[in-house]
């Protein structure tokens, strides 16, 4: 892996792709502090966290950020084809009316399809290969025809359609494997299953007490399962002990223009949930390209509940009582998701019992 003070061939492709992309001025051969503050600023425009180190993240996004639609034809293969020409593609599809799933820069079926059904539209031939040809047609037309963001209006028409009552919801709960936090975050999916189970949500654990699958395992599981949500459980560390506080993730891209809206409203309505009922700080809620996010077919969210290394947060952490409190604050925000805004109520008033006497369980 590149580290800073290297040299060499392998420094200069680095410097080439991020001086192309427009984060450094000049190509150079020698990580110095100008490569690693460009490599900030990628993988904070990328959604990824910002450590100024090339690793495996960075390493693939910066691989898929090479690509510009019409560098090369794109069609289904096996690993599915990625890079910024694939979600550039998938953009235009989408602007026009065409369904090609997630905007995640991964030539999957669904982009397949949605190229045949432009394809269709155009005249040209079928073949889901987005070709020369196909890009010249999507050009044209992307200077007369513009349109909304249909993929993810669906997606809260359909949470919207399936109604307040949980007992039809199937929600997975992704504890972290983490050796030092992994019984603290077991332990808290534990308590919000049982909450969730008392009305009515059929739950899925990621991983049981001492086993430890690896993010694509948990990722194929939450996909297998078709949940409604994921919420993946984790406790932050820093060397800093001063840092502490919650904070919530959603899948989203603003180098795309991609937000999940239902990831983004529920991150939202859980980190308010939590910071109502408990004194942790509020880091806010923020878009990031993980692939927990991006890959994960339902919405989803990533908790980072404080910080171990603070010895406030983790006092409170190692706390039973506190683990209920914001187990209780997870199920409401998770009601609150699927309440209208005429139902909803203010953040930190809902509690489980009320649910019960307003019926909303089967």
């Amino acid at each position: 892996m590149l580290k800073p003070g290297d040299r060499g061939d392998l420094v200069t492709t680095l410097t080439t792709t991020l001086h192309r992309l427009g984060f450094l001025p000049e190509v150079s051969d020698h990580f110095d502090t100008r490569v690693t503050e460009a490599i900030q600023a990628f993988q904070q425009a990328r959604g990824l966290s910002v450590s100024g180190l090339i690793d495996s993240p960075t390493e693939k996004a910066l691989e898929e950020a090479r690509w510009k639609l019409g560098d090369r034809s794109l069609q289904i293969q096996q690993p599915h084809t990625r890079g910024d020409d694939v979600a550039n593609l998938q953009s235009r599809l989408v602007e026009m009316g065409f369904n090609p799933g997630r905007v995640d820069g991964i030539y999957g079926p669904n982009t397949e399809n949605a190229v045949k059904d432009f394809q269709k539209s155009v005249g040209t031939k079928v073949d889901g290969i987005c070709g020369p040809g196909t890009v010249i047609s999507l050009m044209r037309l992307m200077r007369t025809v513009s349109g909304g963001a249909p993929t993810e209006l669906r997606a809260q028409a359909d949470r919207a359609k399936r109604g307040p009552a949980l007992a039809d919801k199937v929600i997975v709960l992704d504890p972290s494997t983490r050796s030092e936090i992994s019984s603290l975050t077991f332990d808290l999916a534990q308590k919000i299953e049982g909450r969730l189970i008392a009305l009515g949500v059929s739950v899925f654990l990621s991983r049981g007490a001492s086993s430890t699958p690896s993010e694509t395992e948990r990722i194929q599981f939450a996909n297998s399962v078709n949940a409604d949500l994921v919420i993946s459980i984790g406790i932050d560390n820093y060397q800093n002990d001063k840092a502490h506080g919650v904070s919530t993730y959603f899948y989203g891209s603003d180098q795309h223009g991609i937000h999940s809206l239902v990831g983004e409203r529920f991150a939202t309505l859980a980190q308010r949930e939590i910071c109502a009922r408990t004194d942790l700080a509020n880091n806010r809620t923020h878009a990031k390209t993980w692939d927990l996010l991006r890959l994960t077919k339902a919405p989803t969210i990533r908790l980072e509940l404080g910080y171990i290394t603070n010895p406030k947060d983790a006092a409170r952490l190692n706390d039973p009582t506190f683990r209920d409190t914001v187990a209780e604050g997870m199920v409401i925000a998770i009601q609150r998701l699927f309440l209208s805004a005429e139902e909803d109520a203010k953040t930190g008033t809902l509690r489980i019992e009320d649910l019960r006497r307003a019926g909303i369980r089967n």
